[in-house]
């Protein structure tokens, strides 16, 4: 059993299992009855999502300082209490079902999701 992380949007592994989209917002233009058969979400959950502000820094950030800012930002969120129980179920459901979190960046590595993935590897979570 275990986690993955995933873009939004890009065909399903063998075995993802559930997949919850932390976005702030739907995918534009697609029918809210096809975001599960168009391989964005089964369920969506913007409570893991950066808050509309941290977004606007996060598209805003050039350089590898401004890149940790965020991070250092988004990082401050998660740590909200309700975030963080949040995180502590996810990362404990890795142990025992398998299922997936994402968003629509196609390079994880400048987005939300590559500090999402260590915030759960940070709390023990298995990953695919």
């Amino acid at each position: 059993m275990a986690v993955r992380i995933v873009r939004l949007g890009t065909p399903r592994a063998k075995n993802e299992g559930l997949r919850i989209g932390t976005v702030r917002r739907p995918p534009r233009g697609v029918p809210k009855s096809e975001f599960a058969s168009q391989d964005w979400y089964d369920v969506w959950f913007p409570n893991l999502a950066p808050s509309a502000e941290t977004v606007k820094f996060a598209l805003s950030a050039k350089t590898p300082a401004q890149w940790a800012a965020f991070a250092k930002k988004y990082r401050t969120e998660m740590a909200a209490p309700d975030a963080a129980r949040t995180l502590d179920l996810l990362a404990a459901l890795s142990h025992q079902a398998n299922f997936s979190v994402g968003c629509y960046c196609e390079d994880e590595a400048h987005c939300h999701r590559s500090v999402l993935r260590a915030l759960l590897a940070e709390r023990g979570a298995t990953f695919a």
